[in-house]
């Protein structure tokens, strides 16, 4: 006769882990990572070893001697964190500049809060948004992508700071849409961060994760959806004053933002309908911000003011349960 085993819930596992699902992760990002390596060079290959590095050392260090718990690095999260936020400075950053938002990253917005599963804040948009309003000179500060051998970086604005700084001049979007072309915005910006230079390549990766089953794509396709919405509205009353929807989807790092931020398991809502509110919350935000806001770009300071309500948004909208009809 068979040993009768009684164990509490959960009964059924699944091969699936937290390491397996950042590894995925990992994976759908390094078209992205080569991406910026090939555009930016040599200075965006040490600041990617430099983030990563120390984001990965200084959780091992604190979860082994200050919080006095088992190391938590093999979960792979910190490694994400600093692929992130070496994703959005510019690579003209000094390196020891994103050592401190790797820093603040880590043991500001993620170990305080006890670790992986109970921050409020994705610690790379966290680390992202200290390091703007702490160092605004570096981390506004774009230059044009001059490859892994190539020329000198020309210093330059993004689009959305062209855009921006044309209209307060009294120029129209018509005419200083004439510095760039769609085409730039899918391969490689003017300017702007390193996660910024190939929109098709963040796509790729968006793709691979919804293939592999790690998000579900109701977050991402929200945000987009809110943001072409917005734009049109915007852009059908008044096209000398506002972008177009195509614009504002290929710019800045909204791609970014919408497939890799908004979509973290820990600071993004539970529920199906709970995350279409979120994105739309930050797509509706992140517009706000652009046309109205002192500020080219809105799309961190939206992920951080959404995550924000998450709670609630789990207070509001329950997920079904399991086997519930």
């Amino acid at each position: 006769m068979s040993k009768l085993i009684v164990s509490p819930s959960p009964h059924i596992h699944s091969a699936v882990s937290t390491r397996s699902l950042m590894t995925d992760v990992v994976i759908a990002l390094l078209p992205a990572v080569l991406c910026s390596f090939i555009f930016y060079g040599w200075n965006q290959i040490l600041l990617m070893f430099v983030s990563v590095a120390t984001c990965v050392l200084l959780e091992w260090a604190i979860t082994k001697y200050l919080m006095k718990k088992p190391s938590t690095i093999g979960d792979m999260s910190a490694v994400i964190t600093g692929i992130l936020l070496a994703l959005n400075v510019p690579y003209t950053t000094p390196w020891w500049v994103i050592f401190i938002g790797a820093v603040f990253a880590i043991g500001v917005a993620k170990l305080s809060f006890g670790g992986l599963g109970q921050n409020i804040w994705n610690p790379a948009i966290a680390g992202r948004v200290f390091l703007l309003v702490s160092f605004p000179t570096y981390m506004t500060t774009w230059s044009a992508p001059k490859g892994l051998f190539g020329v000198d970086a020309v210093t330059g604005a993004t689009p959305l700071g062209v855009i921006k700084e044309g209209l307060l001049q009294g120029s129209t979007v018509p005419e200083l849409m004439g510095s760039f072309s769609y085409k730039d915005l899918l391969f490689a910006n003017i300017g702007g961060s390193a996660g910024e230079v190939c929109a098709l390549a963040l796509l790729a990766g968006f793709v691979y994760l919804c293939i592999r089953k790690v998000i579900k794509p109701w977050i991402t396709l929200s945000i987009f959806a809110t943001v072409a919405l917005t734009s049109l509205l915007f852009w059908g009353i008044n096209p000398a004053r506002f972008t177009d929807p195509l614009f504002n989807l290929l710019t800045g790092g909204l791609i970014l933002g919408a497939c890799f931020m908004a979509t973290d398991y820990v600071t993004s809502p539970m529920s199906t309908w709970g995350g279409v509110i979120f994105g739309i919350g930050i797509g509706f935000l992140t517009m706000m911000i652009r046309y109205f806001g002192s500020y080219p770009e809105g799309v961190s300071f939206a992920i951080l003011i959404m995550n924000s309500v998450v709670p609630l948004l789990n207070m509001w909208f329950k997920q079904k349960k399991y086997g519930r009809a």
